[in-house]
């Protein structure tokens, strides 16, 4: 007879999954979502069952439900077929595409770029974000389509630079509409905002504004400062604002600047006695070969860097809770 497969390490669960482990361990500390049985009373061992429930977490976060909703809604569902919301609706979770479906798409993407019709790229680009959703349309679809026309021009002896800039205006277009949409549906509630900025000299803005289009669509408040922030600027966002997480982004290691984000990491405010600092995420290749450094992370892509921004949003705001609520400190 067969042994019981002892099941994935929480490692290969995040990978499979695409949440950073810390997400994991805090669902489970926090909500209950954790593994079934644990290899010698400690470490996690996760079963079929508990991975499906994990992949409605997953699937309700990702669709803006709060965590804490969300983790009751998984745990009823047991990870059988869409979890429903206390309004009763199901909320489906994100396409999969083929590889088929993908390559026609960036293709297509890509001829339009070529022959700078504006038309086709704006309805290629509204097509796969609402055929994928956004964080699956960006890497699959919109950041190749991107990477693919810079190597043109790279290679052409620079020809298609016009090809670039269009397609680049386009899909700024594209992930500003879908960063609309979701701040329209979000109400107000108080939670101190996520700062976004590139680094002084860096001046490649898109895939923060990808992430601010995937943190409307959460819920989470945010604030866009783009390309080459200077220090001074950033320091006085960061006092005013006392925000949950300051996203830097550094395309190039020769932009990256360390000595700022620990700059920001170290700042504090509030009074004496209750003060307060923010984590800081290291997003983009530039930060990489580098050991973060405490109060810092280092998202792989955006949508870990969402897993992650929801994440402290949802500890700030059940933080906020507590503290209002009678007897809160």
């Amino acid at each position: 007879m067969t042994a019981p497969s002892p099941g994935l390490t929480s490692g290969a669960v995040a990978r499979r999954l695409g949440v950073a482990p810390t997400t994991l361990r805090s669902w489970d500390r926090r909500y209950g979502i954790g593994p079934a049985a644990r290899e010698n009373g400690r470490h996690r061992r996760w079963s079929p069952d508990d991975i499906a429930v994990l992949q409605e977490m997953c699937r309700l976060t990702a669709s803006g439900v709060p965590p804490a909703e969300a983790a009751r809604a998984a745990l009823a569902a047991g990870g059988e077929g869409p979890a429903r919301t206390a309004l009763g609706e199901g909320v489906p979770g994100p396409a999969v595409p083929t590889p088929g479906d993908v390559r026609r798409e960036l293709r297509g993407l890509g001829r339009a770029a070529v022959r700078l019709d504006a038309g086709a790229m704006d309805e290629l680009l509204e097509s796969a974000i609402a055929r994928h959703g956004l964080v699956t349309a960006w890497e699959e679809v919109l950041a190749p389509a991107l990477h693919a026309v810079g190597r043109k021009w790279e290679t052409s002896g620079d020809r298609y630079v016009e090809v670039e800039h269009l397609l680049s205006w386009h899909v700024s277009t594209a992930l500003r509409r879908v960063g609309s949409a979701g701040r329209a549906r979000t109400s107000p509630d108080g939670t101190p905002p996520v700062l976004l900025a590139c680094v002084p000299h860096e001046q490649h803005t898109l895939p923060l504004e990808a992430l601010a289009a995937g943190l409307a669509e959460l819920g989470v408040p945010s604030l866009m400062f783009g390309a080459a922030v200077p220090p001074e600027a950033l320091d006085q966002a960061v006092r005013r604002t006392g925000p949950v997480a300051v996203a830097l982004w550094a395309q190039a290691r020769s932009t990256a600047d360390h000595p700022l984000a620990r700059h920001v990491a170290d700042t504090a405010w509030g009074v004496r006695g209750a003060r307060s600092r923010t984590a800081v995420l290291l997003s983009g290749p530039g930060w990489a070969g580098r050991t973060p450094a405490p109060g810092m992370l280092r998202p792989t892509g955006l949508r870990e860097a969402l897993s992650l921004l929801h994440g402290l949003c949802a500890t700030a705001r059940d933080g906020a809770g507590a503290a209002a609520a009678p007897g809160g400190g």
